[in-house]
């Protein structure tokens, strides 16, 4: 190769690098340096809420289990054969007060009626029959002894209680056999609902064995444990007569939602040795809508789960403030001037949700409910309206 051949091998390629080298040495010394913008700090993005002071009315939350407030067994008082019974006598079944559940063969009781009448007029024949004989007594007595009063025995005194005794037996007796005769129809005691039956036509009961189980529909219960520090803020019935608190029962099934009103009616007088909870008596009246007054409500039967709002005393002059706006040391964070301030407070009551405020708040103020890490007095805060 030639001499001229060698170096357009190798210069060329040196020519473009220095070309390349030169060129960028150029543009570098040309760049503009780029200007550094700073961008102010705005303050902390956070969520608030403006709280008023007022007067509230306590909302306590609590659960129980609906239950009966009257459970009768009835057990017949007069032995024989079942010779009637209402379609209704089955399990789940309704019956007004009065209504005949079941009767038993009378005929044995009303010839029973019979034989103490019978007794009666006998014995009140008899009472007469010796009343004379101490009449005809008395005057023979006087005309002989006019100045001595007569012998119990000649003016038939025995005779007479014994007569008299015997009467009042055979009324005792008519009236228990009258007694017998109206128990062989067994009626319902109240409004009711049969919750369990054992009886059925043709059937031979027995005096004293019990024969089925009514439950009154006119009222059910719900027994609720409530902390003792509850109590107070309640109004709990002391005596027969006075209203306890009203109440909220609420009954939640496949996304829907029923309600009942009710109220307190008594304290079981116990705290519970495992929780130590107190347990409170509610009523609900026609739990069963005997009385239907919303269309569509379905029965408070016995054994429902239920949530139990019960309203409690009215705190006047308290902020109302959510729970997550609370901070340790019951302290609450306050935007004021976009600056934040703590401030420490007085809690008057913790309820599931909110917190009452008693002083420290005056009413108005914006409460921060965002977190804020490193939260100190007069950081800057933002809201998204800013």
């Amino acid at each position: 190769m030639s001499n001229k051949g060698l170096m357009m091998k190798i210069g060329l390629p040196l020519l473009i690098l220095a070309i390349g080298i030169g060129g960028m040495t150029v543009m570098v010394k040309k760049r503009k340096v780029p200007v550094k913008k700073v961008t102010p700090f705005r303050g902390v993005l956070v969520e608030t809420a403006r709280v008023t002071r007022g007067d509230y009315r306590l909302r306590i939350e609590a659960t129980g289990t609906v239950q009966a407030r009257r459970q009768t067994d009835i057990v017949p008082q007069v032995s024989g054969k079942v010779v009637s019974v209402a379609p209704n006598l089955v399990t789940g079944g309704f019956f007004r007060q009065g209504e005949e559940l079941f009767a038993i063969e009378a005929i044995d009781f009303e010839l029973a009626v019979e034989r103490a009448r019978a007794n009666l007029s006998r014995s009140e024949l008899d009472l007469q029959t010796v009343k004379a004989r101490a009449d005809i007594g008395r005057e023979e007595w006087q005309r002989l002894h006019p100045d001595e009063e007569p012998n119990p025995l000649v003016v038939y005194a025995p005779q007479l209680k014994s007569a008299e005794a015997a009467l009042l037996a055979a009324r005792a007796a008519l009236r228990q056999a009258e007694l017998d005769l109206q128990r062989t129809r067994v009626t319902a005691p109240y409004n009711c609902l049969v919750r369990s039956e054992n009886v059925d036509l043709g059937q031979y009961v027995r005096s004293g064995t019990r024969v089925a189980t009514l439950v009154g529909t006119d009222e059910a219960e719900i027994i609720v444990p409530l902390p003792l520090g509850d109590l107070h803020w309640l109004q709990v019935p002391r005596s027969p007569g006075e209203q306890g608190s009203p109440a909220i029962v609420s009954l939640r099934s496949d996304g829907q939602s029923w309600q009942w009103s009710g109220h307190i009616v008594r304290s079981l007088g116990e705290v519970d040795p495992r929780g130590r909870m107190a347990r409170l008596a509610v009523s609900v009246a026609d739990p069963y809508g005997r009385n239907p007054q919303v269309d569509n409500q379905p029965e408070l039967a016995l054994g429902s789960f239920v949530s139990v709002q019960l309203q409690g005393a009215t705190l006047s002059g308290v902020v109302e403030v959510p729970r997550r706006a609370m901070h340790e040391g019951d302290r609450v964070w306050i935007m004021e001037d976009r600056k934040l301030r703590i401030v420490p407070v007085k809690v008057a009551r913790r309820e599931k949700n909110t917190v009452l405020i008693s002083s420290g708040l005056q009413g108005g103020e914006q409460v921060v409910l965002t977190p804020i890490s490193g939260a100190a007095d007069g950081l800057l805060l933002r809201t998204a309206e800013n």
